[in-house]
Order: C-alpha cells, then structure tokens, then sequence
C-alpha cells in the first residue's frame, strides 16, 4: 500500500509542477520494471543536458575559475548521489528503488543546470 500511494504522489507531483504541454515523464510505463528504466533514462537526459551548459559555462571562465568549478562540481556530484541514495533507500530490497533514485536524479541534475545556466547569464551581463 505505502508503495501505490508514493507512486501516486510522484506521478501527480509530476503532473502538476510538469512542462506545461510536455509529456509527464514515465506516463506510458505500464510496469515497475519499465517506470525503472524510464527514471533511468530521464537522468541520462537530465545529465547530458547538465554536461552541456557545463562546458559552456567553462567556457566563460578564467583558469582559476575553472579550477574552482571542477572542485565545486565534484562536491555537488558527491551530495547529489549522496542524497538520492538516502532518498532511495527508504525503499531499499523494493522494486520501486530504482525509479525513486532514478527520479532524484533526475530532478536534483535538473536544479544544478538550471544554476549553471543562471551562472551563464549573470557573466553574459
């Protein structure tokens, strides 16, 4: 029962905080097995997505900035992974695990590019 009702709750969270007309993540998945491999595949998305405006971002910068990032990048991986697991393993030895890791990691990789990208903007100023 707690398992229907988390699922319940992250696909209407999903719903409603979704992209306007864009497809709710997952929608189509019909078993766990695939919302599993559909969470996986959104972080794969959300991560190159994230390497992108990364490299533009580092395009921008002075060495020791650049150095500076790369340090701050490798703690916030670190923190991102960190996080999701613990978020995850409330549901650890369940078949739900990987979608909620999945998931995480694709929500919390959202947040960091929507940062960089703010970071891009405010040096384009």
């Amino acid at each position: 029962m707690k398992v229907a009702v988390l699922v319940l709750i992250v696909f209407t969270c999903l719903v409603a905080f979704g992209q306007g007309s864009k497809k709710v993540p997952c929608s189509d998945a019909n078993t766990q097995a695939e919302m599993n491999i559909c969470a996986g595949k959104e972080y794969k998305t959300a991560d190159d997505a994230l390497n992108r405006v990364y490299q533009q971002l580092v395009a921008k910068l002075e060495p020791a900035e650049k150095a500076q990032l790369k340090d701050v990048e490798t703690a916030w991986i670190k923190y991102r992974d960190s996080n999701c697991e613990f978020v995850a393993d409330q549901y650890k030895g369940g078949s739900i695990r990987p979608m909620i890791f999945g998931l995480c990691m694709a929500d919390v990789t959202r947040n960091r590019t929507a940062e960089l990208k703010a970071q891009i903007k405010d040096r384009s100023n």
